[in-house]
């Protein structure tokens, strides 16, 4: 229960964050133009705050955390006094329009570019881009990457951390076209190798790039030391501590974290003999991992995290920091790469290129939400820019009913010299409603699909 709480109120708290950029963008350019704002509504429903501003502008917080409004004045929504009929909505000129329409986009993309500033600055730490393993016969091998290479670089872009070479690899590898790649191996040397592009465009159509590729992060020999606690679970239950050193399970001995780990996820709802280093004494325990669902059954868990030595992170961790200026620049680029990809793999689904699992609906984008906000700020931070582009490059579509649809009014409008009648405006409302609800039900089914299996 405490995850799923923790969970909803991460997705409640992200977009509650999202919906307000995006409406904020729509409301501050309409009153900077001249457009008088009747309501400023993140949530549909009912009202649970309410606040009348000064000007007459209500500020809503409603019940339904799933989207958000600012209603303007409009002649073609209801009555307006002649005295503020200049103030309307429908009155403005087209680049007016098309200015309010677009600003809530473009907010969500700034919001994002802000996002990713602000961690360059501040500084963000990943994972060196270290390699662990390389599968035989894979692309990787074929390119001639071995193990304890470091990535540097794929294509133009830098990989200083894992992250950042998953999402180059992933942005370059959809184009079909070899892919050069910048190692540096165990002795320090530097080395210009190549990816085949018709072996990455032959790919399988899986989010797990590395392993496609026949990468694997390397990782660090970790001891099998307790560094954290879940409260309320088996191993806190059975009298587990921090700072204890699991020598043996079963009798068997036990001499790294993944060996510990993998006799706890083997042995689920079955009683561990453990024996442990606590202090400069040796004791024994029995400890019982608890049955949870696993990718091909049930697994054990016993909710307790590693102990990390810092010098030993510290070998295996980068990190990246940019002044002002710099990192200004590397958010935009990273956030118009990410725009550009988002778009290309939409391009790809709709031509069946692309599998419909690359959909994230709500339940999704919730766990998502929740797991990011667990592992700690940055990597929210990280969250919240993501879904801030996809928010953007969303609305963006040319659909009716959303700010793309609007703009492709608009657009017309601007080419044929007068708006388009409103029964085709209405029309085109009709297509976009049953366009979007048959999105929303794809991607509802999706994360149907990935919850049950």
């Amino acid at each position: 229960m405490p995850d799923l709480l923790h969970t909803l109120l991460s997705f409640i708290v992200a977009l509650g964050v999202l919906i307000a950029v995006h409406e904020f963008g729509h409301f501050w350019v309409a009153r900077r133009l001249g457009v008088k704002v009747l309501r400023f509504s993140i949530g549909f429903g009912r009202p649970l705050l309410r606040r009348v501003g000064r000007d007459g502008t209500e500020y809503v917080l409603a019940g339904i955390p799933l989207g958000g409004y600012v209603k303007m004045l409009d002649e073609r929504e209801e009555a307006v006094d002649p005295a503020e009929a200049h103030l309307a909505f429908n009155r403005q000129v087209l680049w007016k329009r098309t200015a309010i329409v677009l600003a809530g986009p473009l907010f969500n993309l700034a919001f994002a570019i802000l996002l990713y500033w602000g961690l360059l600055v501040v500084g963000e730490t990943g994972s060196r881009a270290l390699i662990g393993a390389v599968t035989p016969d894979s692309l990787a091998a074929e390119a001639g990457i071995q193990v304890g290479d470091e990535l540097l670089q794929i294509g133009d872009r830098p990989t200083p951390t894992w992250e950042a070479a998953v999402f180059a690899l992933m942005a370059e590898s959809l184009d079909g076209e070899d892919l050069p790649v910048r190692v540096r191996d165990r002795d320090g040397d530097e080395q210009r190798l190549v990816l085949s592009g018709p072996g990455l465009a032959a790919l399988p159509d899986d989010p797990a790039i590395l392993t496609q590729i026949g990468l694997s992060p390397a990782q660090p020999p970790l001891p099998p030391r307790i560094g954290t606690l879940v409260a309320g679970e088996a191993a806190e239950e059975a009298g587990l501590r921090p700072g204890d050193l699991v020598l043996s399970v079963a009798g068997e001995p036990v001499a790294t974290w993944d060996e510990w780990v993998k006799q706890v996820r083997d042995h689920p709802g079955q009683s561990l003999a453990l024996r442990l280093a606590r202090g400069d004494e040796e004791l024994e325990l029995d400890l019982t991992p608890r049955p949870v669902p696993g990718p091909s059954g049930e697994i054990g868990r016993v909710g307790a995290g590693v102990e990390v030595p810092e010098a030993l992170l510290a070998e295996y961790r980068a990190e990246v920091r940019l002044g002002p200026l710099d990192a200004a620049r590397v958010a935009v680029a990273k956030t118009l790469d990410m725009s550009w990809l988002m778009l290309k793999v939409m391009g790809r689904m709709l031509t069946g290129q692309a599998s419909v699992e690359n959909l994230s609906g709500p339940i999704s984008i919730a766990e998502s939400a929740g797991r990011s906000a667990s592992h700690g700020v940055d990597y929210f931070i990280k969250f919240l820019a993501v879904v801030s582009i996809s928010l953007g490059v969303l609305n963006l579509l040319p659909i009716p009913l959303l700010d793309g649809g609007h703009l492709l009014f608009y657009l017309v409008e601007a080419v044929k010299g007068s708006p388009l009648s409103e029964s085709l405006q209405m029309l085109g409302q009709r297509i976009g409603v049953v366009l979007i609800a048959a999105l929303m039900s794809l991607a509802f089914y999706v994360d149907l699909q990935r919850l049950f299996n």
